[in-house]
């Protein structure tokens, strides 16, 4: 009773917020479906595709594995939702490694479209194509990244968080003025083109002098690029100024078509959140 009452308050404040239409909460409740440990057997038999999300314990992940495994019909994949144990260490806790993965959701789950697949390196690749298949058919966006610890977002966000939490420490910006810039800088371009892109875009010569400043300016290393941007310096591949060739090949894009849809990415953002700059009625009137 307690989970289904989440669940209907989460998509009773969506549908308020103009997600859909209210009328279709109860049909969406009515597709929920509990069963106890004696009746789990049945179901697990009946399932494509099982997500386990008990809490992140190795204890808790083996007595679950252990209890869904031997139900599982054969070409069934498993799948872990944890944020913190390797795919890679969970593997040879179930009866089938080549059908398990893990499956990383970002929360709230019900509204972010990224899932992380982390595969280990005997996951079944037919395995990985059908989660990947399940997910795009419900909505999602999955994107595949190897077993390490942290997956793509929770690293990125692990080092944006800390040195947000640095600059108050040091008394370098106020949090609210970091959350401003995040929000209408930062996380504005890096919602309309991704990091790579972004790079590839503007030059990777760039990042490359801006880690060499910033490192030697406070002397720390974290600063420092990795040796992949000086390999690529020396290569003379610099994203979209020599010929779409960077830290990814655009070599496939005309420049200027590229320029194009990102910009139309922007302006499109820019006006969904109200930010669109707006022409001065009197430069207009004195035109």
């Amino acid at each position: 009773r307690e989970a289904l009452a989440e669940i209907d308050r989460s998509l009773a404040l969506v549908a308020a917020l103009g997600g859909f239409d209210d009328a279709m909460r109860p049909p969406m409740l009515a597709r929920v479906r509990f069963v106890g440990r004696d009746e789990a057997p049945g179901a697990l038999a009946d399932a494509a595709l099982v997500f386990e999300g008990v809490p992140e314990t190795l204890d808790a992940k083996r007595e679950a594995f252990a209890f869904a495994s031997p139900h599982l019909a054969p070409d069934a994949v498993l799948a872990s939702t944890t944020s913190t144990m390797l795919s890679t260490e969970l593997a040879g806790m179930v009866a089938r490694p080549e059908r398990f993965l893990n499956a990383h959701w970002l929360n709230p789950a019900y509204l972010v479209p990224l899932v992380e697949l982390s595969p280990h390196p005997g996951t079944a690749r037919e395995a990985l194509s059908r989660t990947k298949a399940i997910l795009e058919g419900i909505g999602k966006k999955p994107v595949t990244c190897a077993a390490a610890p942290g997956y793509i977002v929770p690293r990125f966000q692990s080092l944006v968080m800390n040195e947000a939490a640095r600059m108050i420490e040091q008394g370098l910006a106020t949090p609210e003025d970091i959350d401003a810039a995040v929000r209408y800088g930062f996380g504005f371009r890096y919602a309309t083109m991704g990091v790579v892109e972004f790079i590839d875009f503007g030059g990777l010569d760039i990042l490359y002098y801006a880690s060499r400043y910033l490192a030697d300016a406070t002397g720390d290393a974290r600063y420092a690029a990795p040796p992949i941007v000086d390999a690529r310096m020396r290569e003379g591949r610099l994203g979209m100024k020599t010929g779409g060739l960077g830290l990814a090949d655009y070599s496939h894009l005309a420049p200027d078509a590229w320029r194009r849809e990102v910009l139309a990415r922007q302006m499109a953002l820019l006006a969904h959140l109200g930010l669109a700059p707006v022409p001065d009625a009197a430069l207009h009137a004195n035109a």
